[in-house]
């Protein structure tokens, strides 16, 4: 985190002298050379550790800082062995000109590559800018469907194709990305920001109360955010500080606008008073208590999204469906606002829909013992779930000969003892399928009536264990590389910004995956 040059301060070179034992110190050039090793060391060992692995997940976003832009990218698993979640910075690499799609589909293409993790990555998790977007729409492997295969046995069909396609086709062979998953906690965000605005703003009895509410909290928090004698005077009538919305901490207008509504009616207008603003009305404190009250479970839903250690893509699902049903719940309580709860809902299910419906986050919930099928509450759509967790088994299913040691779970075929009868029973084995579905199936029901809801369970049913390293090792958000740039801030300071682009990015990873700490 300090400069390289601090080695060779007199300062620094005293206070090492006091150290025990110590009797050479590294200069800045020797100290340099230091880090480079290390930092190879710990590039081999990141890649030692992929190739042990089947299932990996990554997050992507773009960060400017200095006049210059990186590219960061996160990888993150799950332990085969100890079920822990585990992470790891790939690269925060200097990008040049505009973010164009075909840029950020070769650097995440590259920086994949680069650890042989192409075809491991599960999913790559960014937020929704159209760059993005566009880029995994752009170069996803395409396979062909049914009806790509009856035009094909059409001879009658004439085809019509665009040369230069086909030529920018062929130069950008080669760039395959991994399918694509937008943040959960931005789309939150968008519909906590913009959804909910607009739905204010259209209302006819929440438009006035919306806008002279806010214009008045703005005013108190620009009054006290910018003057010192504003700040005093908060803080001696209620002892506490005012929070100021940021753009870049997606709860902060609700954790300002929740201070705000903290605080007793004569106490605002004693303040109203003294700062010289206009007061806050009964009606418009009223109806930000509403606010609060129904944009809580929303907020608390971020918090959740925006976790590392214990955040699956699993957790996503019970998250949106409890946050639809606590947000319901709110409805009769409210008078004013008596329709921003559906509002909220229908903004859920509309920004959401590809996720509520997916067979993959199904999967990634039903697998995670914290969940299993707890968050559903449609008797019919257990069943359903417990169908496809049943047929996604069947995939896994392993052969004999690849079946993990030390897991005698699934039956194996008899050894040939040479035999004609043994031989007769081997080429008349009907009932091998019969005996896997049971097998498949004994285990799904197992693993569904136990209570425990540690991880640890899993290694108990290792058909289930697999699906759920497979779908559970993405992160629902991409917070995990905006920490990664909050870092890279502290690293990259104002009085460091001569430091190259290369020193700079393997200071920062060294210092994300925590290399020095084992």
């Amino acid at each position: 985190m300090q400069a390289i040059s601090t080695v060779e301060s007199p300062a620094f070179r005293r206070l090492v002298s006091m150290i025990p034992g110590a009797t050479r110190q590294m200069g800045r050039k020797t100290f340099s050379k230091y880090l480079e090793r290390e930092y190879a060391k710990m590039e081999s060992e990141l890649k030692k550790t992929f190739e042990g692995l089947n299932y990996i997940s990554t997050t992507a976003d773009i960060w400017s800082a200095h006049n210059r832009s990186f590219m960061g990218i996160t990888s993150h698993w799950i332990n085969p062995t100890t079920l822990q979640r585990q992470k790891a910075a790939l690269a925060c690499k200097r990008i040049k000109g505009r973010h164009t799609y075909d840029l950020i589909a070769g650097e995440i293409d590259h920086i994949h590559s680069l650890y042989g993790v192409s075809t491991k990555v599960t999913s790559t998790v960014t937020d929704n800018g159209s760059n993005f977007v566009k880029a995994f729409a752009m170069y996803q492997p395409e396979s062909f469907s049914d009806d790509d295969d009856e035009d094909h046995d059409d001879d009658d069909d004439v085809t019509f194709t665009d040369v230069a396609e086909v030529l920018n086709t062929a130069a950008e062979e080669g760039i395959v990305l991994p399918p694509h998953q937008r943040c959960a906690s931005h789309t939150l965000n968008l519909i906590s920001c913009s959804d909910v605005e607009k739905w204010l703003v259209s209302n006819p009895g929440t438009k006035a109360l919306y806008r002279s509410s806010v214009a008045k909290c703005t005013a108190l928090w620009n009054k006290a955010n910018r003057s010192t004698l504003a700040a005093e005077v908060v803080s001696d009538v209620v002892n506490k500080k005012l929070l100021v919305p940021c753009t870049t901490r997606w709860n902060s207008f609700y954790e300002a606008v929740a201070r705000i509504v903290e605080i007793p009616m004569t106490d605002l207008s004693a303040i109203a008073d003294r700062l010289q603003l206009k007061s806050i009305s009964d009606r418009e404190l009223n109806f930000l208590k509403e606010y609060c009250v129904t944009m809580k479970p929303l907020t608390v839903a971020l918090d959740i999204l925006q976790g590392e250690e214990n955040c699956y893509f699993g957790t996503l699902l019970p998250t949106l469906e409890t946050l639809m049903s606590k947000i319901l719940e709110v409805k009769d309580s409210l008078t004013v606002a008596t329709g921003l709860p559906e509002a909220i809902v229908q903004a859920i299910k509309r920004r959401f829909a590809s996720v509520l419906e997916s067979n993959d986050a199904m999967l990634a919930a039903v697998t995670l013992p914290k969940f299993k099928l707890r968050w559903v509450r449609d008797q019919r759509k257990k069943e359903m779930i417990k169908g496809i967790l049943i047929a996604e088994c069947h995939k896994f299913f392993p052969d004999p000969e690849q079946q993990p040691a030390g897991n005698p779970v699934f039956p194996t075929t008899p050894p040939d003892s040479g035999s004609s009868k043994d031989k007769e029973q081997d080429f008349f084995s009907f009932e091998d399928s019969d005996e896997n579905f049971v097998t498949v199936e004994t285990e799904v029901m197992s693993y569904l009536k136990t209570t425990e809801t540690g991880m640890d369970i899993l290694k108990q049913f290792p058909t289930v264990k697999e699906i759920c390293l497979k779908l559970n090792a993405a992160t629902p958000s991409s917070a995990p590389v905006e920490r990664l740039f909050s870092l890279g801030s502290l690293v990259l300071s104002p009085k460091r910004n001569r430091l190259s682009d290369q020193k700079f990015e393997k200071l920062l990873l060294m210092r994300y995956n925590q290399w020095f700490e084992d």
